[in-house]
């Protein structure tokens, strides 16, 4: 079993700067998709990480060894590719019919198919305190959008839309998580990521047009810098941050990203009001996004200490 360090100030410390790379990042990527369309973003994204992480893993030696593999490597790894390719360009295409803190809400419930894919799928324990969480998380989430009710659930509505493709994304996500949790007794989280980096670069070559490059402005330029360094950066610190304090931890730290992001729009609004609008969230919005946040924690920290499960280890593939 994996033993932290116990530096807990620096694993707190490098939790922070993952929570912090992902509370701004859709507030960049909407700004993006107004000049690239989100197969190629996608294929950028993917393209600047499989590039570093190949780097890191030759400098280290530790280069994957694909032969040998079994069948269950292969079609795990294939789920794993399925599931991390769906949940970057369903959260991108959500993200594009939705606000940035909206989205950064929704996509919370990727952690929470997470836990219960993990009850179906490797009989994990589940524990009252969990089940708080879960029940404070829903209420929450229904608090968040008391604004935006008959949008959320009108089959007609972009907004509606954008937020059910993100529903996707999460569940994308999970499936992801649960399929790389297996992988880990194969590979490193490193390798594992180079892997599905190079597949997903492979599975959007297609439908991204790469050209598109050339029509961004400086601005436009850096801002896909920006969102592909934000892969490196958020998995980089995270990966760290899981060698020197507990997972349930990072994972509670980790929680609060969609904060980040209204105390980002919020910002915004008041000082550079063309790169986000505000939510215009009411008291009972503001209440809700905070029990999505405490609920997310507490499904976190309430996981049983003798029944770790490793699901800690792994990140929201934003």
């Amino acid at each position: 079993m994996h033993k932290t360090s116990g530096r807990w100030r620096l694993g707190l410390a490098l939790s922070l700067v993952t929570v912090a790379t992902w509370g701004i990042l859709p507030i960049f990527l909407r700004l993006l998709l107004e000049a690239m369309d989100a197969p190629t973003i996608t294929w950028y994204r993917f393209l600047m990480a499989a590039v570093f992480t190949v780097l890191l893993l030759l400098r280290t030696g530790k280069l994957p060894k694909l032969r040998g593999m079994s069948r269950v490597t292969l079609g795990l790894i294939v789920l794993s590719i399925a599931g991390l390719c769906g949940n970057y360009i369903c959260f991108l295409l959500g993200l594009d019919r939705m606000t940035a803190a909206s989205a950064q809400i929704v996509i919370q419930l990727g952690p929470l198919f997470l836990l219960l894919g993990s009850l179906v799928v490797f009989r994990e324990a589940f524990s009252w305190r969990q089940g708080v969480g879960v029940v404070v998380f829903v209420i929450g989430l229904l608090l968040f959008f008391n604004q935006r009710m008959d949008q959320l659930f009108d089959g007609g509505s972009v907004y509606g839309f954008g937020a059910l493709l993100i529903v996707v994304a999460s569940a994308s996500w999970s499936i992801y998580a649960l399929a790389q949790k297996q992988l880990l007794r194969t590979y490193s989280s490193t390798q594992i990521l180079l892997i599905l980096y190079l597949a997903a670069v492979v599975v959007y070559t297609p439908t991204a047009k790469p050209a598109g490059i050339l029509e961004l402005n400086g601005f436009q330029l850096f801002l896909l810098l920006f969102t592909g360094a934000n892969v490196i950066v958020a998995y980089g610190c995270f990966t760290e941050a899981m060698a020197h304090w507990e997972a349930s931890r990072v994972s509670a730290v980790l929680a609060m990203v969609p904060l980040v992001t209204l105390a980002a729009v919020e910002f915004c609004e008041a000082f550079v009001p063309w790169l986000a609008r505000s939510e215009g969230l009411n008291a009972l919005g503001w209440l809700g996004a905070l029990m999505v946040v405490g609920g997310s924690m507490q499904c976190a920290l309430g996981r049983k200490k003798e029944k770790k499960s490793g699901i800690g280890e792994l990140a929201p593939g934003e």
